[in-house]
């Protein structure tokens, strides 16, 4: 009953944070099936991208109908990462679990820094904007996801708006199609290895996401922007410390 109480918890800010930033969920998934449901870092990826990947579909829609998804930048942004998604989801079963786990902690870091700088995000509409850029972007993030197991979202968010040129609203939402992509795709790579998904602790989790999702986007019509990325800034940076000392200890 504890270990479904977590999992329910854990899955609702998963969700939520998705709803209201277009991403940094599975940052806090990861660690929690870690943590919480003691999933190994390669099992914790895996069910991290399906968790992700099925949330990020399901907020899409909400965000399709209002109008902030922008197909065509997204779309390319996404393509990008498809190939390195892949190979990476292929690659991640064989990485030692402390490297997994030390560098999920610098990009989680390193997340929370951006967010912090909310100058980081202000693109300056006269600078052009380059298809081999957006490219460059996209295979990069899409490495990270097949990695680590991240949707992505917490650095497609600012390569949206600098890159692609997007205002934050419509890259969050076209975030979200990014991370869903990315997320099926690397866990599709995922199949072959001996990462298994344990259903009746990922199954709940997910539930508890879909339904935090669709108040993370009712949350972000009502409060800051700026603000709500600052808590959750310094929450990953908490979850960064942790997990850095797990990985060195």
């Amino acid at each position: 009953m504890t270990t479904l109480l977590l999992g329910l918890l854990a899955g609702g800010a998963t969700g939520l944070a998705l709803g209201a930033l277009g991403g940094g969920g599975s940052v806090l998934a990861v660690p929690a099936l870690i943590y919480l449901l003691d999933f190994s870092p390669a099992a914790a990826a895996t069910a991290s991208l399906l968790v992700v990947g099925v949330t990020s579909a399901t907020a899409l829609g909400a965000h399709a109908r209002a109008g902030t998804v922008r197909w065509r930048g997204g779309a390319l942004f996404a393509a990008a990462g498809l190939v390195p998604a892949a190979i990476g989801g292929a690659v991640s079963g064989w990485l030692p679990s402390w490297l997994l786990t030390g560098a999920f902690a610098v990009i989680a870091a390193l997340a929370a820094v951006r967010m912090l700088r909310p100058s980081a995000s202000v693109r300056d509409e006269d600078v052009p904007v380059r298809s081999w850029q957006v490219v460059r972007a996209g295979a990069g993030l899409g490495a990270v996801t097949g990695v680590l197991g991240v949707g992505g979202g917490f650095l497609a968010v600012p390569a949206l708006v600098n890159v692609v040129g997007l205002r934050m609203r419509a890259a969050v939402g076209t975030s979200l199609l990014v991370i869903t992509v990315n997320s099926l795709v690397a866990l599709v790579a995922r199949a072959g290895t001996d990462a298994r998904i344990d259903w009746a602790a990922v199954a709940p989790f997910a539930a508890a996401a879909v339904l935090g999702a669709w108040d993370g986007k009712r949350l972000a019509g009502k409060v800051s922007g700026d603000r709500l990325r600052q808590l959750f800034a310094w929450a990953l940076l908490a979850v960064a410390a942790l997990m850095l000392v797990d990985a060195v200890v």
